[in-house]
């Protein structure tokens, strides 16, 4: 088929290839453009616009596509279909429209629970135990669209984002190349009204560890903002990044230090399993403990 493929982050990158590797035509990638990034602030290319070159594919990152003349340029690609995964733009409905069977997004839960723009987030940090992909036609709601095709997978006890997320990814590309390939025999199955939940942006400020909270809630926080942007905590005046965590037995006041790296919360205890300190590389708890000195509480 002929694909315009639109998509931006890490997230994205696996689906790409594998479209490709299908032996599909992807006749341009659009992306975010470039933002200053790193100590200079120079440009840097997105994930999938340097993956996009290095396959030598035409790579389009348009500010927006609610212009006439973009859109027009849009609709002369003459595509079959766009795939669309973590893009990050509002797509108009001239763009929806333009190819012959529409857009289809990869969408990282299981619709209509975590529309937006951090699923995989919010289902850790909401305690979720199971999530998924769906594979969803477009529409000019958000995330509202009838889904063609969805697949479900535990969440482990322990699991981060970041290791959920590249399952995902890799289930997303699977399946989108498995719609494709039964496309005219898919039906689209509206999303039912009940069960609507919204997957906000994360917002730094809900980064920081509050330890009155249960352990469970801790523990799904750190593991939900792992990798980024990281839970953290002030330790002797460093913010520690936190990066791996379970709820264990234990009692104590909120903050307070149980040995190791094993803190009390207002309900139980967390046992930090991987942190982080400023300029460092991710750690485990035993190592970061051999050059840090936590004291009797954290805040």
């Amino acid at each position: 088929m002929r694909i315009i493929f639109m998509g931006t982050p890490d997230f994205s990158v696996p689906v790409l290839d594998t479209l490709v590797a299908a032996g599909h035509e992807v006749v341009a990638v659009y992306c975010q453009p470039p933002r200053p990034a790193g100590r200079g602030k120079k440009d840097r290319p997105s994930p999938v616009q340097k993956r996009a070159e290095a396959l030598g594919l035409e790579v389009r990152h348009p500010v927006s596509l609610k212009g006439a003349a973009e859109q027009a340029a849009f609709a002369a690609l003459e595509a079959d279909v766009a795939v669309v995964v973590a893009y990050g733009l509002i797509l108009p409905q001239a763009i929806l429209d333009a190819p012959k069977a529409g857009c289809l997004n990869i969408h990282a839960s299981l619709l209509p629970r975590w529309r937006g723009a951090a699923p995989i987030h919010r289902a850790i940090m909401a305690g979720d135990t199971e999530t998924g992909v769906c594979i969803m036609q477009m529409e000019a709601g958000l995330d509202t669209g009838p889904v063609l095709l969805s697949e479900r997978t535990p969440i482990g006890p322990e699991e981060t984002t970041g290791q959920l997320h590249d399952r995902l990814s890799q289930m997303g590309a699977r399946l989108i190349v498995q719609a494709l390939d039964d496309l005219s025999a898919l039906s689209p199955d509206p999303q039912p009204e009940d069960g609507v939940t919204y997957a906000a942006k994360i917002d730094k400020a809900e980064a920081r560890v509050d330890w009155s909270k249960s352990a469970a809630e801790v523990s799904r926080l750190i593991r939900g903002l792992s990798p980024f942007p990281g839970a953290w905590c002030d330790v002797a005046g460093e913010r520690i990044k936190l990066l791996g965590a379970r709820a264990v037995d234990g009692a104590g006041e909120p903050g307070q230090v149980l040995g190791g790296f094993a803190i009390a919360c207002g309900d139980g205890a967390v046992e930090v399993t991987q942190a982080q300190r400023p300029g460092k590389k991710a750690m485990s708890a035993d190592e970061i403990l051999k050059g840090l000195a936590l004291g009797p509480t954290v805040v």
